[in-house]
């Protein structure tokens, strides 16, 4: 089903509201009305970098002489890199080149405190809610891209002794135009403000019943953001549902067993029976095509908040479905699945019991059967953490990252 696009934007601090102990670095709360004494106002661009006091548009006597920069093949760009406390408050970036190859070669990465390992590490398309590397025109409650050619986020980053913020390069072209605003303000934080993270993952053929890893295990007290999740699913299933996996949160110890369960891959993000395109506030789907098989979807925990005590991890199982005789073709074919359950009016299952799947059996069950699959899963993880740096692996090289980018038709 296909919903209208509906816009929808508050301002940062707002979004956070149930988390105002570090989403808010104002005395005054978030009253739109107040003054706040202890704030001091910057934005970084290239006609002044860090936002340094009084030194705006400076070149080409002020008329317009720097408003972009370009990043050569194999080099790096600081959009932010200065001292002190406050908070970054929105982040705006257009380029010249949006093809999901560039999107996917570029980095972006983000530095707390003067950590040496940053706390983002994420391709530059994924990290702004783009997943797959595609562009769509969409608002959600953190990021937002009006027209399809720009990328905004509205996440809080608070940062307590510097920040900075990078761009690599790593095609092998140079991006010819790099436009950029990095708003941040310069005050007091408080000494539980929690630090802004992200972590990408890709795997190009996930493992048959090995659930996908949106966050690994991770360290520390802190608050789960949301996920931004891409699948180009497997041909070897034709045009079947990929998304009957649940996705579970393991926090604070548990082992075998998480202590969230969601129901299905289009529950989470609040949909049902399929998944079409939509856009909503917290979660939705910028790409529906069941031509190239391909969905982007989001999931924001902002009005639900997830909090963690000492440990995370985030998966979401590998499971499709389809009419039995259409599964039991899918096998004939070789394709790599392993049956879970039939549902007739009664629920059969299959995974690890004693009754088998076989549906050319007389009297054997009929009707919608889910699989577990093998598929090529993307996403991108953002939390908050209590400090500046976490042990998760470093971002994949960027082979992995734009290899099987799909852009014709599966046949």
């Amino acid at each position: 089903m296909r919903i209208p696009f509906k816009a929808y934007l508050l301002p940062a601090c707002m979004a956070f509201v149930a988390c105002t102990s570090s989403c808010s670095n104002s005395k005054q709360g978030n009253k739109l009305y107040q003054f706040d004494e202890n704030a001091d106002t910057r934005w970084s661009s290239p006609e002044n970098l860090n936002g340094e006091k009084g030194q705006g548009g400076k070149e080409n006597n002020t008329a317009k002489g720097h408003p972009s920069d370009s990043i050569p093949a194999g080099r790096s760009k600081a959009l932010l890199d200065i001292q002190g406390q406050g908070v970054i408050d929105r982040i705006w970036i257009t380029i010249n080149d949006r093809s999901p190859e560039m999107l996917r070669s570029l980095k972006i990465e983000m530095f707390w405190d003067g950590e040496t390992k940053p706390a983002v590490s994420v391709p530059f398309g994924d990290f702004f809610g783009n997943g797959l590397a595609k562009t769509a025109a969409f608002e959600n409650e953190l990021f937002v891209s009006g027209e399809g050619r720009s990328f905004s986020c509205f996440i809080p980053m608070p940062f307590k002794k510097g920040a900075k913020i990078v761009v690599t390069n790593e095609s092998g072209k140079s991006l010819h135009d790099l436009y950029f605003d990095v708003n941040y303000t310069l005050s007091p934080i408080t000494d539980n403000s929690l630090y802004f993270h992200a972590f990408w993952h890709r795997d190009t053929s996930t493992v048959l019943a090995k659930d996908f890893e949106l966050l690994p295990n991770v360290r520390g007290n802190g608050r789960f953001l949301g996920v931004n999740i891409g699948v180009n699913a497997n041909p070897q299933y034709r045009k079947s549902w990929f998304g009957e996996g649940e996705v579970k949160y393991y926090m604070d110890s548990d082992d075998k067993y998480p202590t969230l369960n969601g129901t299905g891959t289009e529950d989470y993000i609040g949909t049902g029976w399929g998944q079409g395109k939509f856009i909503n506030r917290f979660a939705g789907c910028t790409i529906a095509n069941d031509t190239l098989l391909q969905w982007a979807f989001y999931r924001y925990h902002i009005k639900d908040p997830i909090f963690f005590k000492n440990n995370l991890r985030v998966a979401m199982q590998q499971i499709g479905g389809a009419e039995t005789d259409s599964v039991a073709a899918y096998l004939k074919e070789g394709a790599p699945l392993i049956a879970v359950t039939t549902q007739d009016g009664k629920l059969h299952p299959f995974y690890n019991n004693t009754e088998k799947f076989d549906p050319s059996k007389p009297g054997s069950p009929k009707g919608w059967t889910n699989f577990y699959r093998r598929d090529d899963i993307s996403a991108t993880a953002y939390f908050y953490l209590d400090k500046p740096s976490s042990d998760l692996p470093a971002l994949q090289p960027v082979a992995i990252r734009k290899t099987q980018l799909r852009d014709k038709k599966i046949k």
